[in-house]
């Protein structure tokens, strides 16, 4: 089989012969290099043979006929799976068709992903040839596609090193930053890893465990990814529980939980920082022990605990499982694992349009899953963020058209419930033939999470009379026009939405081909006249924007004031000092009162918190008037973490009140959430914006 091999090289040589790459190499460095990486994976002869022709057919316009009868129609099956359109990059629908084809030959032979993955890596590592815009599309695309599918077939090997090299295209400074903040950090780590490990060991010799004891390295862009949503929540990188990280391997399962019971002797577990992977594996073929412990000196470290055959599978995914399969006349458990593609790919055909099949590509496949049980006690898969609709429609279409209500561990729970890991979800359908909910469609809502569900719930609309969804699409625009209080002609919403026909515009809204927050995010953007700023003979006040703060990090916020001895001004390197009653104060870092202090341990870390430009809104609220009308009005706005400025209620004859509030919003996005959040609280009627005196929220 070398032979074939050989002849293959010395084929795709002759073809490429006088190509050259962007930076001036041979092109047949490009095919050989994407073989070799294939070849470290341990793969076979046809698919080394078709990662080295992989080019020839798009480039060299060799027939896959000519392939074939050369080679076999194994490798031009192959080598068609994985041969790009012309310019697809340059263009979306090109793009979207070259992805489904690669997405249908996956599903046929996953052979041909792992050649795809070979082939983007090698051009990840010579990217920076190329000129900056097309080295960032090609880094974004990359972060959103290729390593997102490559965690999704379990090959570490190559999403760890996509992440790192896309990262670096994408923010090269911060991704130096953090390289040398770890590089810094490297040889105090190694020195306690390597103290803990030493200990574990001598654990397990006493309890006649044997097995493998190793630091576990951690990539550039997971580092950032967890400082990021550590920042987020104020806490320090010190906080991220698998800064310090131990891989044990081991002979057999049975020996990973012994080693578990091992570890939790050993060192103390934190509560809610264990997952058995063996038990309940990843739809990746994941499987693994993993447990958080707080070790020697207080601080938090993250054991992974696998058997040697789990942990080849944890770094080559399904190229090593496509190993351990051939000679095998079936294997129902490869097969299981990809029906998740296949499924996807049933109703993907009914989709015409290219943006609805790359957004249901980049979430239901791609996007992290969340794991639930159906009440007889079955597991099943859902996009992290879904909501029992989405669980409805996954079980099937009808139930997902006929679901009224949902129980989650066994407590009745609102639609718009986000499910989490373990839940137990039981949907309640109606008895009669009923069909979904326009408002499913409105992102704000945050009714359906997933993009196939969002698919089903379309098809349902398109397939109901045209004249009832115009019906429909009129009364959401106009719902919408009194909610941005616009005054627009039928000309204006057309030319804003872009659309030629008003008909065509309002089947398309009603029917849920477009959304009522992206007519809404369109129409902001006319621009009305100013109208006098004095109302009723009173000039209105003018209204101004919170501040951003300090933020002290590991403490949350507290009450800052800058030293008046260094004055430090946004973008210096910065420190505080808790005082004794006032707060933290902020000093320059190299400050002289600083230096000479002899209470270090006051001394905390702080950094410039983040800048939102917040903008002031004037928002009316017209509602029948009960008891706990305004609480409730103010807990929706709060849970959007918007700042309310003043609110002014008017009481009516007529039973009913007007609330005008004065909010502080980050852009149309947040504020779409908020209207559609304060629509859904009891009794309200109306909610509108007045422009009267603030200047128009054009989006971000």
């Amino acid at each position: 089989m070398a032979g074939l091999v050989e002849q293959a090289y010395e084929f795709a040589d002759e073809c490429h012969r006088g190509q050259k790459r962007v930076s001036g190499e041979p092109y047949i460095a490009h095919p050989l290099q994407t073989a070799l990486f294939l070849v470290d994976l341990r793969l076979d002869v046809n698919t080394i043979v078709a990662a080295l022709l992989h080019d020839v057919v798009e480039d060299c316009d060799v027939a896959l006929d000519e392939l074939a009868s050369r080679f076999g129609t194994e490798v031009a099956k192959l080598v068609d799976g994985v041969t790009k359109l012309t310019k697809l990059d340059e263009q979306d629908h090109l793009y979207a068709e070259s992805l489904r084809k690669m997405l249908v030959a996956m599903a046929e032979d996953i052979r041909v992903v792992l050649i795809k993955l070979a082939d983007r890596l090698h051009n990840m590592r010579t990217l920076d040839v190329l000129p900056p815009e097309k080295r960032r599309r090609i880094a974004q695309e990359t972060l959103d596609i290729y390593s997102p599918l490559a965690h999704r077939l379990g090959i570490w090997e190559i999403k760890w090193r996509l992440d790192d090299l896309a990262f670096f295209y994408l923010d090269e400074d911060r991704y130096h930053e953090i390289s040398n903040m770890l590089a810094a950090k490297r040889e105090e780590r190694e020195t306690y890893v390597g103290q803990v490990a030493s200990r574990l060991r001598e654990a397990m010799k006493v309890s006649n465990l044997t097995g493998e004891v190793v630091g576990r390295p951690k990539s550039i862009y997971s580092t950032y990814r967890k400082m990021e949503r550590y920042a987020a929540q104020g806490k320090e990188l010190s906080d991220i529980y698998d800064l310090y990280a131990l891989r044990v391997l081991v002979d057999s399962k049975d020996d990973c939980y012994k080693t578990l019971g091992v570890i939790h002797q050993l060192w103390h577990p934190i509560p809610g920082q264990f997952d058995d992977y063996i038990a309940n594996p990843k739809e990746n073929m994941y499987q693994a022990l993993h447990t958080t412990v707080i070790c020697d000196g207080g601080s938090p470290l993250e054991v992974q605990i696998k058997t040697y055959e789990l942990h080849e599978i944890a770094e080559y995914g399904v190229a090593a499982h496509w190993r351990y399969k051939e000679g095998r006349a079936n294997d129902l458990r490869f097969e299981e694992k990809m029906t998740w593609l296949r499924q996807v790919l049933d109703w993907q055909r009914e989709m015409a349009a290219t943006d609805e099949f790359i957004e249901s590509v980049k979430q239901d496949i791609f996007q992290d899953q969340v794991f639930v049980y159906t009440p007889k006690g079955a597991i099943v898969e859902l996009t992290a963020g879904s909501t029992p609709i989405d669980f409805g429609y996954k079980i099937h279409t009808d139930l997902g058209h006929r679901c009224i209500g949902a129980k989650v561990n066994g407590r009745l729970v609102s639609l718009d419930t986000k499910l989490q890991n373990g839940d137990t979800v039981e949907v309640l359908a109606s008895k009669l033939d009923r069909g979904p909910s326009l408002d499913w469609l409105n992102p704000n809502r945050g009714y359906v999470g997933s993009a196939s569900a969002r698919q089903k719930v379309r098809l349902w609309f398109r397939r109901q009379a045209r004249s009832a969804n115009i019906q429909r699409g009129r009364e959401l625009l106009r719902r919408e026009l009194r909610r941005l209080n616009q005054r627009l002609d039928d000309a204006e919403v057309l030319s804003l939405c872009n659309y030629d026909n008003m008909e065509e515009l309002l089947a398309n809204l009603g029917s849920g081909g477009i959304t009522e927050t992206q007519v809404g995010y369109r129409l902001a953007q006319a621009r009305q006249e100013p109208l006098s700023p004095i109302v009723g003979g009173k000039p209105k006040l003018a209204l101004s924007s919170p501040g951003s703060g300090i933020s002290v990090l590991g403490v949350g916020d507290l009450l800052t004031r800058m030293a008046p001895c260094c004055n430090p001004i946004p973008g210096d390197s910065i420190t505080g000092f808790v005082t004794r009653a006032r707060g933290v104060t902020v000093h320059k870092q190299g400050c002289s009162n600083l230096a000479n202090e002899d209470e270090p341990e006051r001394i905390v870390h702080v950094d410039w918190g983040t800048t939102y430009e917040l903008y002031p809104v004037r928002i009316r609220v017209t509602a029948y008037d009960r008891v706990g009308l305004l609480r409730d009005v103010t807990s929706a706005v709060s849970a959007e973490d918007v700042n309310i400025a003043s609110v002014v209620t008017k009481e009516h004859p007529d039973g009913t009140v007007t609330m005008e509030l004065t909010i502080y919003t980050k852009n149309l996005e947040q504020l779409g959430r908020l209207f559609a959040k304060l629509e859904g609280v009891r009794s309200i009627i109306d909610v509108t914006r007045d422009r009267s005196t603030i200047p128009l929220l054009t989006p971000n």
